[in-house]
């Protein structure tokens, strides 16, 4: 390596640290350490390594970084707006400050260049698991025997609490099963976490371990350039598997009384000290001093970045024009098109009853997958069960990455972090299934999608009590009001063929997360749930069932409980009531309308206020009124036939109507 860039490197290494220990020092709030320890290997990254364009930060075919370690975000930031991205130094200066583009912790969508919500470590290592193999998706469907449209690698800094999180070895296991030589995993090693030395806690042989889950493993000195250059050189001309990169670091580098500590970690160094730092390392007594030798170093590299993604511009022109069918596939995909007679197709889909919920979403998306070039499904080694499998397309394994189907084996959270990933590469549509019980395993990933507004669907199958003998482990209770916690996630529980279909529909159409849960026992097709989109699914929540006068009773329900709902209607008409049924399937889509709908389904004299539902009762009194009953599950369930379990915690109609009457 040339001794003059090694001086630049060095320079805009210092100017990382310079920028990150006052960022965090205005907001009196952040991690110096991170920044300050990797800052030579960030300037090497983004001086040296990254294809990308920072004018155009979402050119397809660039290569990612993704900061896992995300409470380091000021190394980020820094990289972010020293290489050119559209992150001023006043936002630097706005670090951690209300309605900032430079939030604690990277956020998707807000800031130019952060390619991944980050910050709960670990999900990290997920999210870039699944971009690196949507990448290698996308490579086997475009790429032709005279043109590489996609050949980009996905980078992740991790720090020792991600390599500690379960995700990471779930996502790294998985990695490692689908030989990814398009992932780099670089692990910021420098023997401190928050609380202290990792002595105290994480001894584990990590060489040792990545060497077991199919990865190749470099240790490399974090402050050595032309090791850098040795290590990456390698990388980048024979790589045929997934790496990781052990950067052997001094957290806080630079502070000469707090490097190497944990003081260093999670807190300012206090003005005294970057005072001190700033004279150890050379640097003016200027705040957000950057030199112009690093202005005019990125400056000449982005006229390089801009040049590689015009070059690849004329690549792709020539590719469309020799590959027209792609071509259509290729828009499509990149602008998530759906048909514009989607719901007319649906509606047409032949469906027998009774048919269970999941059994309904398997013919449903055994349609979608050929009306939808960019789904891609999977599940966690449950695909016969959950029934996510699109038949009509072949599962990926290692070497072969055109099927439409994954499996992610037991791994739901790494499943959900990858999916997440999927999203992120832009030009897939990616849908995940397991039980709705274990959706517990994979909650933290959901709420990072559902904050950074992925659209990922969730199917989650054996959705009651009602699946029967696998007795409580397996049956949810609880589960529908914690997913319905989550902001900005759409929650759907349908009631039949029908609305599984329109399910999906909503599912398709919003811009973040959906949960479809879904039954494992069959459920009668229901004449009454057949509306049109707009009037049913659509509006979240509609009437079933009219009642001839003012009401007595309304009866609000969900899932495989409208059809009770349905029959306790009858038998309280038979005994002279009126009554009036609402199926509620989405709770989110229905906030969202206009006050006078909303009135006319819950607001107004109802009668006495009734919910249904296998779940807990904690949300639904918003409806129903503190005086409302709730026929709901507030214990676990028990291992029984379905018939034994609705009589036991009393979903059967002689229940209901007595508990009515008391």
């Amino acid at each position: 390596m040339e001794q003059e860039l090694v001086k630049q490197l060095v320079k805009i290494a210092n100017t990382i640290r310079e920028l990150s220990m006052e960022a965090v020092q205005k907001a009196n709030s952040g991690h110096p350490g991170l920044p300050m320890g990797c800052a030579e290997f960030g300037a090497y990254l983004y001086g040296c390594v990254l294809k990308h364009n920072p004018k155009n930060p979402k050119w397809l075919n660039r290569d990612r970084f993704v900061l896992s370690a995300g409470h380091g975000s000021m190394l980020l930031y820094s990289l972010l707006h020293l290489s050119g991205f559209a992150l001023s130094l006043d936002e630097i200066k706005q670090f951690r400050q209300l309605h900032s583009l430079t939030p604690g912790h990277p956020e998707y969508h807000i800031t130019p260049g952060v390619e991944a919500t980050t910050g709960p470590l670990g999900q990290g290592v997920g999210n870039a698991v699944g971009q690196a193999l949507g990448l290698k998706i996308l490579g086997a469907k475009f790429n032709s025997h005279d043109t590489t449209l996609f050949d980009s690698k996905v980078y992740c800094l991790a720090g020792d609490g991600c390599m500690m999180e379960g995700v990471s070895a779930e996502a790294s296991s998985l990695a490692g099963h689908l030989r990814l030589d398009n992932l780099v995993l670089i692990y910021d090693a420098n023997k401190i976490c928050l609380d202290g030395p990792t002595g105290e806690c994480f001894t584990e042989n990590t060489q040792t371990r990545y060497k077991a889950y199919g990865w190749e493993v470099y240790d490399l000195d974090g402050y050595n350039f032309e090791e850098m250059e040795r290590v990456f050189r390698e990388i980048r001309e024979g790589q045929t598997r997934p790496t990781l990169i052990i950067l052997h670091t001094v957290i806080g580098k630079g502070s000469p009384n707090k490097a190497g500590t944990h003081k260093v970690h999670g807190s300012p160094l206090g003005p005294e000290e970057v005072e001190a730092t700033k004279k150890a390392l050379g640097l003016p007594e200027e705040d957000f001093f950057i030199p112009s030798l690093v202005t005019e170093f990125f400056e000449e590299h982005l006229k390089k970045s801009e040049a590689l993604e015009h070059e690849w511009n004329e690549r792709l022109a020539k590719w469309k024009l020799s590959h027209p069918e792609l071509a259509l596939e290729f828009e499509k995909m990149k602008k998530n098109e759906l048909p514009s007679d989607l719901e007319e197709k649906l509606a047409r889909l032949d469906m027998k009853a009774p048919l269970a919920g999941r059994s309904a979403s398997q013919i449903v998306l055994d349609m979608l997958g050929v009306e939808l070039p960019q789904l891609i499904g999977g599940s966690a080694d449950l695909s016969c069960s959950d029934l996510t499998m699109m038949k009509k397309f072949s599962v990926i394994t290692e070497g072969n990455f055109k099927g439409r189907n994954i499996k992610y084996g037991v791994r739901e959270f790494a499943m959900a972090a990858a999916a997440t990933g999927l999203y992120e590469t832009q030009m897939l549509l990616p849908y995940v299934g397991t039980f709705l019980t274990f959706s517990d395993y994979m909650r933290n990933a959901i709420r990072l999608a559902a904050l950074s507004k992925i659209q990922v669907i969730y199917q989650f199958t054996h959705d009651s009590i009602f699946l029967g003998e696998d007795g409580p482990t397996h049956q949810p209770i609880e589960h529908y009001a914690a997913l319905r916690a989550i902001p900005f996630l759409q929650v759907i529980r349908p009631a039949d063929n029908w609305e599984v279909k329109m399910a999906w529909i909503a599912a398709l159409k919003y811009q973040g997360p959906t949960a479809i849960l879904l039954s494992r026992q069959a459920l009668p097709d229901l004449e009454v749930t057949r509306k049109p989109y707009s009037e049913g699914m659509g509006r979240g929540a509609y009437i079933l069932k009219r009642e001839k006068k003012t009401p007595d009773y309304t009866l609000f329900a969900t899932g495989s409980e409208v059809s009770l709902a349905l029959d306790v209607a009858i038998a309280l008409e038979h005994q002279g009531q009126s009554v009036r049924v609402v199926s509620m399937p989405c709770w989110e889509i229905f906030e969202a309308q206009d006050v006078a709908y909303r009135h006319s389904i819950v607001g107004g004299n109802l009668g006495k206020r009734v919910s249904i539902e296998a779940g807990v009762s904690l949300g639904w009194h918003q409806w129903i009124g503190m005086d409302g009953i709730a026929i709901s599950m507030e214990t676990f369930g028990e291992s029984a036939p379905q018939s034994d379990l609705a009589a036991e915690f009393g979903f059967t109609v002689d229940a209901i109507l007595n508990k009515l009457h008391k």
